[in-house]
């Protein structure tokens, strides 16, 4: 099969962004096509592949990696040669073994030289294909070879062991048959490896690939999931799979370098309990991909910078906070930041417990991510902020008028003045009562209690069920409200009247609301202004709504336990959004 780039010419029949079709000019395929005419499935994959990202425009550019992910479901590492690791060699053969997808390339410097052909046939800017590793005895010493592909069919190397070489005449017929050597240019060639080991003290200590470093400058080497490999595979990847979202003013906290924020990440807690074979430590690769980029490309979406940071986990079960990561190093990291679909690399840890954050480099950055772990042996991972857990302390039982305080008994005067004689409040009387006491204390700022705000706390508060408050049921709301304000003052730290939005996990925790990530999403959208504060009405009214979701919930469960399919996150998400 050939892949081409024609020229559009005025005949071109195309079809608009967005609307994937056959490209045609003078009734022949533009884009991807077969060297065999008859044949058709190849145009037939990329329009399939054009309408997953929502057209052939959205596939112009990219990197040979990235199809080889879309098309196995594998990760991706990328190795420049220069840099390999010591176990380069080892990591290759295990590939190779588990059935991944190897390429390699050569860099270009310039536009120019794309796809410029090097005096040993080699293409610049191309993506070749690594079909194999193996040995050949060569007057009595081995000899590594790596086989390489050209994808066009044609244009091979012409330097030691290609196909007309010298080389092969030390090689017999069987070996040579056994190699799949052939004298045909159809892309495909051997390429000498000339393995070069470094001994210390008796044992191996490194090797490297000599010459096919001094000809490439990148491998990449797909790994494919348990899924994608056949029943006959020796070596297989475990696999773990996350998906989360980056969302502004609740998750999207940037990286290290923005403590404030960079804590409020989604976090997943990594459980290394095998060793890998022979060795002290696991081996793990992390590949953190941002979703749909070139799909939302005609948006005005970009690909974002984005990397992640692992770190020991100090032994509890829940998400950690900004005093941890301001005392604590990471003890692994992405190499680097950088503005690719997907970052990934291998590391090797102790076995134990780890936290992993994958986050954007600037915060308050949006988009959806998938977070996948290969591990040599099986490995636990599990969300932190997926748990819900409430904890509503029992309502303070009223004191008798006898044992009232003075400023409850200048409630009961006010609220008598107000309400009449049956003792009761409509909303909007409770609004003129709390904002008249209210504006008296100097020590909170805020705008006025809002009619709505007022109306989800006789919700809330109301047991007789007329849509009135009783001076009984307000006085047990009124201590709810010390304490409100009270946490509300501890966080908001510049005395503006408002909070930040990241600090809201906090303050609902304290206030006894453990949330996931998305109903925290769902309530920072609902609540927070465009700079990502809540004020004084925003988190009150935030409070009342969860505690009365919390409550109308566990009243059905207590019920009736069949008459509720839903979870206590799922419940309360639903009512926030009604």
């Amino acid at each position: 099969m050939k892949a081409r780039w024609l020229e559009s010419s005025p005949r071109t029949k195309a079809l608009a962004p967005g609307t994937p079709g056959y490209s045609t000019s003078r009734d022949r395929l533009v884009f991807l096509h077969s060297a065999d005419h008859s044949e058709f499935w190849s145009a037939l994959l990329e329009k399939a592949y054009a309408k997953l990202n929502g057209s052939y425009e959205a596939l112009k550019g990219g990197s040979a990696i990235e199809a080889m992910e879309d098309f196995t479901g594998g990760v991706a590492e990328t190795f420049t040669t220069k840099d390999a690791p010591r176990n380069f060699c080892e990591i290759l053969n295990k590939a190779l073994k588990r059935g991944s997808l190897v390429g390699c390339s050569i860099d270009i410097r310039n536009a120019a030289e794309s796809e410029a052909r090097t005096p040993f046939g080699l293409i610049k800017g191309h993506a070749y294909t690594v079909t194999g590793v193996d040995q050949v005895n060569v007057h009595g010493q081995k000899t590594e070879l790596i086989r390489v592909r050209n994808p066009w069919g044609q244009v091979e190397w012409n330097g030691s062991w290609s196909d007309s070489s010298p080389e092969w005449r030390s090689v017999g017929p069987a070996e040579q048959r056994r190699l799949c050597h052939t004298a045909l240019d159809n892309g495909e060639f051997w390429y000498s490896a000339r393995l070069r080991v470094h001994f210390h003290i008796n044992y191996l200590t490194g090797w490297r690939f000599r010459d096919f470093r001094a000809h490439f400058d990148k491998v990449e080497v797909c790994n494919l999931t348990p899924d994608a490999l056949g029943e006959e595979a020796v070596h297989r990847w475990e696999v773990t799979v996350h998906q989360g979202s980056w969302v502004r003013g609740s998750t999207a906290g940037g990286c290290r370098n923005f403590l404030d924020t960079f804590w409020t990440n989604p976090q997943i807690k990594l459980s290394l309990t095998e060793k890998d074979d022979g060795r002290e430590e696991c081996t793990f690769l992390v590949a953190l991909m941002q979703k749909d980029r070139r799909k939302l490309k005609r948006f005005g979406a970009s690909v974002l910078t984005i990397g992640y940071a692992i770190y020991q986990c100090p032994g509890q079960d829940e998400h950690l906070n900004k005093d941890f990561f301001r005392y604590h190093a990471s003890r692994a990291r992405s190499k680097v930041f950088i503005n690719l679909r997907e970052v990934s690399d291998r590391f090797s840890l102790p076995p134990g417990d780890y936290i992993l954050i994958p986050s954007t480099f600037e915060p308050h950055q949006e988009a959806d991510f998938c977070l996948r772990i290969f591990s040599e042996k099986k490995a636990i991972t599990r969300d932190m902020d997926g748990r819900v857990d409430i904890h509503l302390p029992e309502p303070p039982k009223p004191s008798p008028p006898s044992q009232e305080t003075e400023e409850e008994q200048q409630f009961r005067a006010l609220f008598k003045n107000i309400a009449g004689e049956d003792m009761e409040v409509t909303a909007e009387e409770l609004q003129y009562i709390l904002n008249a006491v209210l504006q008296k204390k100097k020590n909170i700022k805020f705008k006025k209690l809002s009619l709505i705000s007022c109306k989800n706390i006789i919700s809330l508060m109301d047991t007789s069920g007329n849509g009135k408050l009783e001076f009984r049921e307000f006085k047990a709301f009124w201590e709810k409200l010390k304490m409100w304000t009270n946490l509300f003052l501890q966080f908001d730290a510049d005395e503006s009247g408002t909070m930040s939005s990241y600090e809201l996990r906090t303050a609902l925790k304290a206030a006894g609301f453990q949330l996931s990530s998305p109903l925290l999403q769902q309530i920072v959208l609902r609540c927070a202004d465009q700079e990502l504060h809540l004020g004084f009405d925003d988190f009150l009214n935030c409070l009342v709504r969860l505690e009365n979701a919390s409550r109308v919930f566990q009243a059905l469960r207590t019920k009736n336990k069949e008459f509720i399919h839903l979870n206590i996150n799922e419940f309360i998400i639903l009512t926030m959004n009604i």
